[in-house]
């Protein structure tokens, strides 16, 4: 009778895998016009928040509109993204929150989604680069690649990252939403010194920073005259007057490029 039980456990295992992962490579709703209705309304709960309500991208998640992504472009890739996460980012694991057809809906949804702005974007990526590197002087505080400084946001995956608006709206509005972390911090030591830099912590009692020369800084609220964080940006806000509208979409269509492939 044991080895009997036992075989019926080790074949009821193979089978359990072999189901997980048929369930991982394929999707059950492909062409199915209601599950990607359903996967729409689900996305606007679980996801919009980071994602935007279009899906064009927010605060902390990409824009999922532009048919490509950085997990991988198939629907198990997004899928295992969907499922499982992904690590160093913000994207928390569904696996456990969702059921596997919320999730494989979830898919279904995110692929309907035209890519609207990869074959449309105005602009020379390669004038765009130029601009970044010497014009703009962006890398002097932004990083593509091995090349620039980490003042600010690293911008080597923007493109994947963040929706071709978006991106516009960084350079010549960079107050308007500016990325989490990096808010602006202000310090008045006792001796009057007034320091402004880059928030690399923050919390009720200490502040670190680091100033425009990419020199460090951390301070005891208890030690100084005053700490004050604002959300705004270090970045300069005159670039919709350094560049002209062609400089623009230029410099625009660079960083719609970056895949992190540099």
């Amino acid at each position: 009778m044991l080895p009997k039980i036992f075989a019926v456990f080790v074949l009821s295992g193979l089978f359990g895998f072999a189901q997980e992962d048929k369930s991982a490579s394929k999707n059950p709703f492909t062409g199915d016009a209601a599950a990607v209705e359903l996967g729409r309304l689900q996305f606007r709960m679980a996801c919009a928040g980071c994602h935007g309500l279009r899906a064009t991208g927010g605060r902390s998640g990409p824009d999922l509109t532009r048919g490509t992504f950085a997990g991988g472009n198939t629907e198990s890739d997004l899928y295992r993204v969907v499922s499982d996460g992904v690590a160093g980012t913000e994207m928390p694991p569904f696996n456990g929150r969702l059921e596997d057809d919320e999730r494989w809906r979830l898919v279904s949804y995110i692929r309907s989604l035209s890519p609207h702005d990869t074959a449309s974007i105005p602009g020379d990526p390669a004038a765009g680069e130029k601009l970044f590197w010497e014009k703009g002087d962006c890398g002097q505080c932004h990083r593509v690649g091995t090349r620039g400084g980490s003042l600010g946001p690293n911008l080597s995956r923007a493109g994947r990252q963040r929706s071709v608006a978006y991106l516009r709206e960084s350079v010549i509005s960079p107050d308007a939403d500016v990325t989490a972390g990096y808010a602006t911090i202000t310090v008045i030591t006792r001796d009057g010194k007034k320091i402004t830099g880059v928030e690399r912590g923050f919390d009720n009692f200490s502040a670190q920073l680091m100033d425009i020369s990419g020199r460090y800084y951390s301070f005891q609220k208890e030690n100084v005259t005053s700490v004050k964080r604002e959300y705004r940006s270090l970045m300069p806000s005159n670039y919709s007057r350094l560049f002209n509208a062609r400089e623009l979409d230029d410099l625009v269509a660079f960083l719609a490029a970056l895949g992190g492939d540099r």
